[in-house]
């Protein structure tokens, strides 16, 4: 892999973008590109009064396009063998990319690496490594029937892989997370880029698919470390997050979905989704309420 390029797409990630940029440099990556979605907090500010480096490249645009959309932006930005697409609030460990690297390069058929994403007590976060969560095993998960999994695995297995013990090397899996992508450029070329209907979420789990569709090997590399402070972004707007977060998940079902499952089915799946997106919607509300409350008391 002659060389690699880093994408960061920021929307108010305030000092912690910085953070994302300086471990990117420290890890040797040739560029780094930064895709702002029309923040409107200081994280652009701050990262030009610490970072002077012309291997960093803002890319700021008129409004928020989207995760997905902003992606492809700094896609084409760069021509680099490899991009490493990389959240705001997530830092890279010493060695993670020349691991993800070293992971990419173990063979031609490995289109995609990811690494164990942790909290910031070094706890192990979902989404890191996972199965594709068809809509089946979305419903095993929302009525907690994995439980049963011991005894009938293959009926009510759990998406989520992090309840699983660490293996000690890199391994397939269908799915990582967008929070930490290494993608080799010729896979890119072969799968095409993000698709940008998706506005936030669900997004990655859609490439993920299309890679697997396309023949490319996505692997899990635990031994390469990020640090990811999850949900930082879109804690100012919870439920605008759940909105497209529900959202994309119905198109990733239909989107892949549709022809395998009676129609039903599907449309029991989307009543559920949108249940559930009420049910979130109302306990975030709930909480605003009650803060509200609280300080007009004090």
């Amino acid at each position: 892999m002659r060389n690699c390029d880093a994408v960061i797409v920021n929307y108010n990630a305030g000092t912690l973008l910085t953070e994302s940029v300086q471990s990117v440099l420290a890890e040797g990556a040739r560029h780094v590109f930064v895709v702002d979605n029309d923040s409107h907090d200081k994280s652009l500010a701050y990262l030009e009064a610490v970072i002077s480096n012309h291997c960093v490249r803002i890319i700021r645009n008129s409004k928020n396009l989207g995760f997905a959309a902003a992606c492809n932006i700094g896609a084409h930005a760069s021509d680099a063998d490899a991009l490493l697409f990389l959240n705001p609030d997530s830092v890279l460990a010493p060695g993670a990319l020349c691991l993800l690297i070293e992971a990419l390069e173990s063979s031609p058929s490995v289109g995609m690496a990811g690494g164990l994403l942790t909290n910031a007590d070094g706890t192990e976060q979902a989404g890191g490594r996972r199965a594709i969560p068809t809509p089946w095993r979305s419903f095993v998960r929302a009525f907690g029937l994995s439980r049963f999994a011991d005894r009938w695995p293959k009926l009510f297995f759990d998406f989520h892989l992090h309840k699983q013990p660490l293996p000690n090397r890199p391994i397939e899996v269908e799915a990582i997370s967008g929070a930490c992508m290494l993608v080799r450029r010729e896979a890119v070329q072969d799968v095409g880029l993000w698709d940008d209907a998706y506005f936030l979420h669900c997004e990655d789990l859609d490439w993920c698919m299309r890679f697997r569709l396309k023949g490319w090997k996505i692997l899990f590399v635990p031994t390469a470390r990020i640090t990811h402070a999850l949900g930082v972004c879109g804690r100012s707007r919870p439920i605008f997050v759940e909105w497209h977060k529900h959202k994309g998940m119905l198109r990733f079902y239909n989107k892949f979905f549709r022809h395998q499952y009676p129609g039903a089915l599907m449309v029991l799946v989307a009543t559920g989704v949108w249940l559930r997106f009420g049910l979130v919607a109302a306990v975030h509300t709930a909480k605003r309420v009650a803060r509200a409350l609280g300080l007009a008391r004090a």
